[in-house]
């Protein structure tokens, strides 16, 4: 297999560096190919504008998905933008590997997606969800949270983690045709013992040599809602 990890963490002792650098060696040793996109590292600009592109459709006015889909027919992504994409289309799997802050990814991270999901080469056109670009490819979640599990339940202050995570699991690579991993999760590894962070890492070590045949989320089925947005449609229409 092909496995792309994209890493967004500042600190590379993090516990969030050691389970990138154990998928990592483990994948290799297994035969695996690996890349690794050490976000932080790179120095990766979040920031998605016209920086994005080497083309122009509109000079007068920016409209991200219209230059999006102007780049993705003529070639006209910058080269930094351009190779993450590459590394997309490459591999089989994509982990993203990152701590949940403030109930969500880091910035980096989300900038990332905001500039590499670009309309024409990630979606577009129809292609979403069981249509999806990137249908056929996995997708997890791998993620560390400052708390300890029970906070992080249906019952918990912070909610359940499926709930956390929605937006990116579903919102984002499920979107885009992933079909999406089960996430791993590392609760408040900073206030555990270290025996306890052991084995959170040989679960882990596991988790990514078993990516092929890991349990996956509910995958949606667009098909089951094109009824419902047909209806919509025509009420619309009608309200005019």
């Amino acid at each position: 297999m092909r496995i792309f990890i994209v890493h967004a963490h500042h600190e590379p002792t993090s516990f969030n560096g050691a389970m990138t650098q154990l998928a990592k060696a483990a994948l290799v040793a297994a035969g695996h190919e690996v890349i690794v996109s050490d976000l932080y590292a790179m120095k990766f600009d979040p920031v998605s504008d016209r920086r994005n592109f080497v083309t122009v459709k509109d000079s007068n006015c920016l409209k991200q998905q219209n230059e999006e889909a102007y780049a993705s027919e003529f070639q006209g992504y910058v080269p930094e933008l351009q190779a993450e994409m590459d590394k997309l289309l490459w591999c089989d799997v994509l982990i993203f590997q990152f701590p949940i802050w403030w109930l969500g990814m880091p910035g980096i991270l989300k900038g990332w997606v905001d500039r590499i999901f670009a309309v024409g080469r990630a979606y577009g056109g129809g292609k979403y969800f069981d249509k999806g670009v990137f249908k056929g490819k996995r997708a997890m979640c791998s993620i560390t949270v400052g708390g300890p599990s029970a906070a992080y339940s249906e019952i918990g202050i912070y909610g359940s983690m499926e709930s956390i995570l929605f937006p990116i699991n579903h919102g984002i690579l499920s979107f885009v045709g992933f079909t999406v991993i089960e996430p791993f999760v590392v609760y408040g590894p900073s206030r555990i013992s270290s025996e306890e962070c052991a084995d959170y890492l040989d679960r882990y070590r596991e988790r990514v040599l078993s990516l092929e045949t890991a349990p996956t989320i509910l995958r949606i089925h667009t098909s089951d809602y094109e009824g419902l947005i047909l209806r919509s449609a025509k009420h619309t229409e009608a309200e005019k």
